[in-house]
């Protein structure tokens, strides 16, 4: 069986406050704050989804945030950095918008493509690049010009344990085509045009330690659910052990450990948010799996209260 990915489906990391995530995720990047819902695994915990106006599959940055929560380690066995993608020439704009907010950025050249290279609050790297391909996002969070806004995801740096058997899983497995090798980066290309480029970090790096800051798992996309029990095949025909289908509400999921340490995630593109919400108001209530509504009354006292307000510049 030969499958390819269209690229990354969602990044899913841990964070600090819940309101601090929201206001920078929301406030300061413009993302649409898509779902409010909670970790299955943990109800008493937030999972707040961002993205484009939809949360499409190739913009979906998703957290689970604990307040007090220890900080992580970047390092082996994680996404190193998460890459996000704004139109051509818009990179002057986040230069300024990101120094407005005192958030430091350091520039860097990759593969001849220029980054903007900084931290969320709690740690998480994160940069931007500037590319033609990607529908731009229709979505204008906190007053953020339509021709700057971010797209999506460009794709992510991995830290793997063992940077050749990642990347053969990314080759021979995903579907993904070898772009080269610059310095210390091997670099794969999807046939998708958002979340499309995966960079692996050939350096060593201090193991990972998961806490705020850090990424849990990279997701790929599956076009539906028959294709998505395809993935789980091959996955399996390939000498990776994956899980069960997990329903997750808005599209499910299988996981599996790659030989670098990462967590990997096939995700279905369907069904999307608005199974339970209307477009015009995704993300402003919570919202809960089936099973846990019974217990709403107990879930909704033990979170805080989160808002997506206005974020002004240089109060960060």
């Amino acid at each position: 069986m030969s499958k390819a990915a269209a690229g990354i489906h969602h990044i899913t990391a841990i964070a600090g406050d819940p309101q601090e995530n929201v206001d920078f995720y929301a406030g300061v990047l413009g993302l649409r704050l898509v779902k409010k819902t909670v970790n299955f695994d943990d109800p008493g915990t937030y999972h707040l989804y961002f993205g484009n106006e939809r949360g499409e599959p190739g913009t979906i940055m998703t957290f689970f945030p604990w307040a007090g929560a220890p900080k992580g380690r970047i390092g082996t066995g994680q996404v190193g950095t998460t890459t996000f993608v704004v139109p051509e020439d818009a990179l002057g704009y986040w230069e300024k918008r990101l120094n407005s907010f005192n958030i430091a950025v350091t520039k860097s050249i990759r593969f001849n493509e220029e980054f903007l290279q900084f931290e969320d609050p709690h740690g998480l790297h994160l940069e931007v690049a500037a590319r033609e391909e990607g529908a731009n996002s229709k979505w204008k969070g906190n007053g953020i010009p339509s021709e700057h806004v971010i797209k999506g995801f460009g794709g992510a740096v991995l830290y793997t344990a063992a940077p050749y058997k990642t990347a053969d899983l990314l080759e021979q497995v995903m579907g993904m085509e070898k772009v080269g090798q610059e310095d210390e980066y091997l670099r794969f290309r999807s046939y998708g045009d958002l979340g499309n480029i995966i960079d692996i970090k050939l350096a060593a790096s201090p193991r990972g330690e998961m806490g705020a800051g850090t990424v849990h798992h990279i997701a790929f996309r599956a076009k539906d659910f028959d294709d998505h029990k395809d993935w789980q095949k091959h996955i399996a025909n390939n000498g990776y052990v994956p899980t069960d289908v997990k329903d997750r509400d808005y599209f499910d999921a299988i996981y599996f450990r790659e030989y670098g340490g990462l967590l990997f995630e096939i995700a279905t593109d369907p069904p999307g948010f608005t199974r339970d919400e209307p477009f015009e108001a995704l993300g402003e209530k919570l919202k809960l799996p089936q099973w846990l509504e019974i217990h709403r009354p107990r879930i909704e006292q033990i979170l805080p209260p989160i808002t997506v307000q206005e974020t002004k510049e240089d109060q960060q």
